[in-house]
């Protein structure tokens, strides 16, 4: 449980980050950061293996590059759950958020499990 907290945590600071590079990506503050971590991961943790098994065949032929467009569904799904507090304006750039999001997940949990 400690590790999903800190997952989560992980996460919010990830969104601040992108929504500090990217002027489409817009967030009202940390704690609509954290919401958004919190709603991704549950996203994350339901909805996304029903896509990925879904799409296998798509996911096979693209060599496992489909798995980009899966995460940033899942980010367009929690754009739209949480409404004005997080906002990325078009598909395109959920895509490019979902990619820098996912290398700076990469990025901070090595940092903190060394």
């Amino acid at each position: 449980m400690k590790n999903w907290f800190l997952h989560i945590l992980v996460n919010a600071v990830a969104i601040v980050i992108v929504s500090f590079i990217f002027t489409s990506v817009e967030i009202d503050g940390f704690v609509g950061a954290l919401i958004a971590a919190f709603i991704l991961s549950i996203l994350n943790a339901i909805v996304r293996p029903i896509l990925v098994l879904l799409t296998l065949p798509i996911t096979v032929l693209t060599l496992g590059l489909f798995l980009l467009v899966i995460n940033a569904i899942t980010l367009a799904m929690t754009d739209g759950l949480l409404g004005t507090m997080f906002e990325i304006s078009g598909f395109g750039m959920t895509l490019v958020a979902a990619l820098v999001i996912s290398l700076l997940n990469l990025v901070l949990n090595s940092i903190i499990k060394d």
